[in-house]
């Protein structure tokens, strides 16, 4: 048995896959998924390689070992590998991959605005100045900044957080403009905004985060697949449901969740969604009943991607279906 390292950089991997070309026979590889996976997968397969990616948790599953280290893990994926016993994740195409970045890239930048909207209200707080207008950042609200008078350094942290909210303003703008543009000639798109709660943002980036839709052989897959599935502990005749799972990407469950908290309004989920919030309680009711909004919104989904057709439940108070 032949152990190697190499450094995850296109100098280390080529010099890797130049120590295997004597070989005489097909290298198989597997990759634990982790942030820079996706270069190491690109770059070995240039070399030739048959190299695949493998599910961190499900690997975790197949091998749980008490004593865990690097080598260990890169012993126990190749034994995979070698017996064809590897949990491969699904690898986006290099066009879904861009559509994943526009989106979750205007998801960043609202976030950050938002960030520094809160803090400028925390300042006003933190000065007995509570807000009096219901737009602190429109032209009243800059007015009102303006004649505050705060003491130096908030007045300057301040003014300098309102100059990069405007610049990520301008950001946002021509990402959204960008999406717009795009989504306009997206197959799924379309599709999606005929669904209760999402407009055109929540449908590209859930179309991007879906990737291809026949890679899901029903709407359960696709429902775990958004990691809104509870957790699920059984012994034997005992079932125990724990918190929500949260595979796949955070970004598909947000999108989600947020149409979800829009489509809970619309006749087909709005009395779904009161009785869970009555059964459940202020506390709990709420957070739940939009989850279970959002698994409906992804059952429905699958049915309006793979048959293209628009949302349409059979009937008014039905379990929403595409038909």
């Amino acid at each position: 048995m032949w152990v190697t390292t190499a450094p995850p950089d296109a100098d280390g991997l080529r010099g890797l896959a130049r120590q295997t070309v004597g070989l005489g026979q097909p290298v198989r590889a597997a990759i634990e998924s982790m942030n820079g996976a996706r270069f190491v997968h690109d770059q070995l397969e240039l070399a030739g390689w048959e190299v695949e990616i493998a599910d961190a948790q499900k690997v975790k599953g197949l091998a749980p070992l008490a004593c865990k280290t690097d080598r260990i893990d890169a012993w126990v994926l190749a034994e995979l590998a070698r017996r064809e016993l590897v949990p491969a994740i699904w690898l986006p195409t290099p066009e879904v991959r861009a559509e994943r970045e526009r989106a979750r890239f205007r998801l960043h930048l609202v976030r950050h605005r938002t960030a520094l909207k809160n803090r400028v209200h925390a300042t006003l707080l933190a000065f007995g100045r509570p807000c009096p207008t219901t737009d602190l950042f429109g032209a009243g609200g800059r007015e009102l900044l303006q004649r505050l008078g705060l003491p130096e350094p908030w007045a300057g942290t301040t003014a300098a957080a309102v100059t990069l909210i405007d610049d990520l303003e301008a950001q946002i703008d021509g990402c959204e403009r960008e999406l717009r543009r795009l989504g306009a000639d997206h197959a799924y798109v379309p599709l999606l905004m005929t669904a209760p709660g999402i407009a055109w943002v929540l449908g590209y980036t859930i179309a991007a985060e879906i990737g291809e839709i026949t890679r899901f052989a029903d709407p359960k897959k696709l429902v775990g697949y958004t990691g809104l599935c509870p957790r699920v502990y059984q012994s034997g005749s005992r079932d125990h449901r724990g918190p929500l799972s949260k595979n796949g990407p955070k970004y598909l469950r947000w999108a989600l969740i947020e149409a979800a908290v829009h489509a809970a309004r619309h006749p087909v989920y709005r009395d779904h969604y009161q009785a869970t919030k009555r059964r459940l309680g202020k506390q709990r009711g709420p957070a739940v009943a939009r989850v279970e909004v959002a698994r409906k919104l992804a059952q429905a989904i699958w049915h309006m991607l793979t048959t293209q057709a628009p949302f349409a439940p059979a009937r008014p108070h039905a379990k929403a279906l595409a038909a």
